[in-house]
């Protein structure tokens, strides 16, 4: 497995670590429970850690010189691609099979599987058009280079992984993918760490809160795609609607600032508005401490503006607490609409406060939707995801000893230019490779 810009060790909430990192992590650890070796590989930001760490039975990480020995924005990732890629290829280990994850890892993913003659898997996480049409007022839209190279990498693989149906279709209208080539496997959650445990009320007990208060909770990067703007305003409608239900509102902010040219945006927000005082800041927590946040909650809040899965919303339903999410992207899928929480069309602060208040008034439905949601979480199982994941390998597999035995080239669906050849960025990266 291939993570260039972010390490599977990294703490989830902070920087650029993400559900992704934990979908590698979990997902490793669960593929190595039916039998399959993993390396994952991630480039050295010279942390201290040594150059290959055990992260469980079977699953190793492993870190790769490429580019300075120190934390970089991703946006200066595309130019260390090749460097990734080459310190990659100088590995002896005989590998059947490369999963590259983001779009990044795409393009180190397509010259290391070329150089080793075995099939490429890769999954997006997230799409830059799909990113670009939902874009918050005043954010950055993605880069052409990144377009360019997601389209690269979605012809060039021999399977494509989407996390939805929603996902799926977005690659083959968007980006002309091979609905042959495309499956859908769906993210699990680790549901030995996320469960209703001893419930709310200890949950709380253990955080220092309140045992009557109202919790709306937001778990995630604080970064304009994720939409706390959405949130805080959200909360300045609720209490114009319900002054008296300041006394009680306690809003956690689980995450830390994606992006230091942005960091604080959300608390001045806050101050404008007058809302600040039932804001609770929190900074990122390790698994363990974020599904008692999960538990203490009566609703968590995930307003994204793209999303293409939401693990939030699937961890919170395992812990027993309904959603009140944006109908977008795998939102949809993760939540079920009406039962297990509410799906919000568009983002208008409004229509959040509205299902907020009726939350607060109606406790015995936010118990009722928890226990469904708990139930609704049981099915999304990280052992599931990784089984159905090796089905998309042996399948993929499969196809190459096909191409081989027909004496198709080096049995590639798609043979991509040599490993010099397949740089995206330009003609000085080409003479480097």
């Amino acid at each position: 497995m291939l993570s260039v810009h972010t390490s599977p060790l990294h703490q989830p909430g902070t920087g650029d670590a993400g559900g992704m990192n934990v979908y590698m992590v979990e997902l490793s650890r669960a593929l190595a429970a039916h039998g399959v070796e993993v390396d994952l590989f991630t480039r050295c930001r010279g942390e201290g850690l040594p150059g290959l760490v055990d992260l469980a039975p079977g699953v190793r990480v492993r870190h790769l010189e490429a580019g300075p020995r120190e934390e970089l924005p991703k946006e200066a990732m595309p130019d260390l691609v090749v460097e990734f890629s080459m310190a990659l290829l100088k590995e002896r280990r005989r590998y059947d099979l490369v999963h590259s994850h983001y779009w990044l890892s795409g393009q180190a993913g397509r010259i290391a599987a070329f150089g080793w003659d075995v099939p490429l898997v890769h999954t997006a996480h997230t799409l830059a058009l799909v990113k670009n049409a939902s874009l918050a007022a005043g954010d950055t839209p993605e880069p052409e280079a990144r377009i360019h190279g997601e389209r690269l990498v979605t012809g060039d693989a021999d399977r494509l992984i989407a996390n939805t149906d929603d996902e799926a279709d977005a690659l083959r209208l968007l980006y002309g993918a091979d609905p042959a080539r495309t499956e859908v496997v769906r993210p699990g959650v680790a549901l030995d760490t996320f469960s209703p445990a001893d419930g709310r009320r200890a949950a709380r007990a253990r955080l220092g809160l309140p045992e009557d208060a109202f919790i709306p909770l937001y778990a995630g990067r604080i970064q304009p795609l994720k939409g706390p703007d959405i949130l805080v305003r959200a909360i300045d409608e609720l209490l114009r609607m319900a002054p008296d239900l300041r006394r009680r509102l306690i809003v956690p902010v689980v995450g830390g600032h994606s992006g230091a040219s942005r960091a604080g945006e959300i608390g001045r927000l806050a101050e404008e508005l007058d809302v600040a005082d039932v804001l609770l800041p929190c900074p990122p927590v390790p698994q363990a401490r974020l599904a008692d946040w999960y538990r203490a909650a009566d609703v968590l809040v995930v307003p994204s503006r793209s999303e293409s899965f939401g693990l939030v919303a699937a961890e919170a339903q395992a812990c027993g607490t309904p959603v009140l999410a944006a109908g977008v992207g795998g939102l949809s899928t993760a939540v079920w609409d009406g039962v297990t929480g509410m799906l919000v069309r568009g983002h208008d602060p409004v229509e959040y406060a509205r299902r907020l208040l009726w939350l607060a008034r109606n406790p015995q439905a936010v118990r009722t939707m928890g226990d469904a949601a708990v139930r609704h979480a049981s099915g999304m199982s990280w052992r599931t995801s990784a089984a159905r994941t090796v089905e998309v390998y042996e399948r993929t597999l499969a196809g190459r000893r096909e191409w081989y035995a027909r004496g198709v080239g080096q049995g590639r669906r798609h043979a991509p230019a040599p490993p010099a050849s397949l740089s995206w960025r330009n003609e000085k990266t080409v003479v480097r490779a």
